[in-house]
């Protein structure tokens, strides 16, 4: 047997009758406040929302609650005098100011965050990271790993290397950096330019002057002004001119010595 399910004519009349009862509303919600500050402010309209109910706003005067409205259900049966206040709740209107979305804790945590003696757990399922005894995908790497046991449980990913190559090459260090763009030579001539290993000594290495990026991961296409082949070409000395005082000469006259 199949049964469908209508909704109900609207009984214009009820609506009515509901949209009426704004000061009754009114009434109710200042009523569970009782002799507080005033909470409840100017009328704002009303809503239907079904056959038998309407919904009656009014202006939020709570403190930091600007821009929020009191919503009052109000309900009636057809036949019926009596009108019955199902709810009533306070609700944010169009310019009011809530929260932002909500975002899980996993996806809020940005690069720096991370502070002296803080933990961040790394999911099982991160993409980042594979277990240590799959292939990683860098055929170098593995080769030189394999006999070595690491005490890694995971070691990094395609994806996870792949990762950390794109923000290298986008990041401080990279070819599009303001320092690397007026550079007058690339890192990977430099004798201060380590490469990493495995497939990432292609494109990165570690900068070894402590007048630079000491330290860091650079790109091979990155570039500074203390590269090792930038010298300064030594000019030749110039003796300086002879000095030529000149002057009036005072005569004096000459003193006898005995």
């Amino acid at each position: 047997m199949l049964v469908t399910m209508v909704d109900a004519p609207a009984d214009e009349e009820l609506l009515a009758r509901l949209e009426q009862a704004a000061d009754a509303a009114a009434d109710a919600l200042k009523a569970q406040f009782g002799s507080e500050e005033p909470a409840v402010g100017a009328y704002l309209g009303s809503l239907r929302e079904g056959s038998t109910s309407v919904t009656h706003l009014f202006e939020s005067l709570l403190p930091g609650y600007r821009g929020w409205r009191w919503s009052v259900v109000v309900a009636g049966c057809e036949g019926q005098d009596e009108i019955t206040i199902s709810e009533f709740a306070l609700l944010p209107g169009p310019d009011a100011l809530t929260a932002p979305e909500w975002v899980p804790w996993e996806r809020r945590v940005r690069a720096g965050d991370l502070g002296v003696g803080d933990l961040l757990p790394t999911p099982q399922d991160d993409s980042r990271l594979v277990p240590a005894h799959a292939s990683s995908g860098d055929e170098d790497l593995d080769e030189l790993m394999s006999p070595i046991d690491t005490g890694r449980s995971r070691t990094l990913s395609i994806l996870g290397r792949a990762q950390a190559a794109q923000r290298w090459h986008d990041g401080l260090f990279g070819p599009s950096a303001p320092m690397a763009v007026v550079a007058p030579k690339r890192c990977s001539h430099c004798g201060f330019y380590v490469p990493l290993q495995g497939s990432l000594s292609v494109s990165f290495g570690v900068c070894a002057n402590e007048y630079s990026a000491d330290g860091r991961v650079v790109d091979a296409n990155y570039g500074c002004g203390a590269h090792s082949d930038v010298v300064v070409e030594p000019e030749a000395a110039i003796p300086p001119k002879p000095h030529l005082a000149e002057g009036v000469a005072e005569l004096v006259e000459g003193v006898e010595i005995e």
